[in-house]
């Protein structure tokens, strides 16, 4: 069934900062952006958060940062005590060794300074739009747009735009969402996504949009 109207975006945001504000929950990189961490743990944990659940994330960003919280110290740990230090995140065996690499090309590249442009963060291994977006909005504080999974479904959804992949509704949110929100809309879309507007099952009697969701009950 095709969306016919579109979600009053002003009201959307504003329903959406007060839910926020006052929910005890946050996914991991939005905490970490909070106690104003450094760029490259930010990027290491969003690395890390890749199909793992957040207190997963949490524990094994821990771990590893207890050991190894610059690129330099990262790059000189092998590939078996990367992965026993964040064991078990999902693929953590292949995030181990994108970790290392990703350490040591920002060491070699960049002197150990994790670079604020996408074009060049998304030369390092491992980095896709995604994740390269999340670190220049929450490390850089930039303008930029991220969408996973949960931004692509609802920003479709409440008729904000009508793509068939993440990275056309990037493309098409920038066209069509006023800037004041490209920086937020990550946070806001992925928490909603995760405890309410769930991929299945939507609990829209629990969620603070129920009045203005074009889908809302369906």
């Amino acid at each position: 069934m095709s969306v016919s109207r579109k979600i009053p975006v002003d009201e959307a945001f504003a329903l959406l900062r007060r839910w926020v504000s006052e929910l005890d929950y946050a996914p991991v990189i939005d905490l970490m952006a909070a106690g104003h961490d450094s760029p490259w743990k930010l990027l290491a944990s969003t690395m890390l958060s890749a199909r793992t659940k957040d207190a997963v994330t949490t524990k094994a960003s821990k771990s590893l940062f207890s050991r190894a919280d610059t690129p330099e110290k990262t790059a000189e740990l092998s590939v078996e005590e990367l992965a026993g230090l964040i064991y078990p995140v999902g693929f953590y065996r292949t995030k181990a060794e994108n970790l290392k690499k990703l350490a040591a090309d920002i060491v070699e590249r960049f002197g150990g300074i994790v670079p604020e442009t996408l074009e060049e963060l998304t030369t390092l291994p491992g980095v896709g739009v995604k994740t390269a977006s999340l670190v220049l909005i929450k490390a850089f504080d930039k303008y930029e747009i991220c969408v996973d999974t949960h931004v692509h479904r609802i920003s479709n959804m409440w008729g904000l735009v009508s793509t068939k992949t993440p990275e056309e509704t990037r493309e098409a949110l920038k066209k069509s969402l006023p800037k004041e929100y490209w920086k937020e809309i990550n946070q806001e879309l992925v928490t909603l996504g995760q405890t309410v507007c769930r991929p299945v099952r939507h609990d829209c009697c629990g969620c603070p949009l129920k009045e203005i969701c074009p889908k809302s009950g369906l």
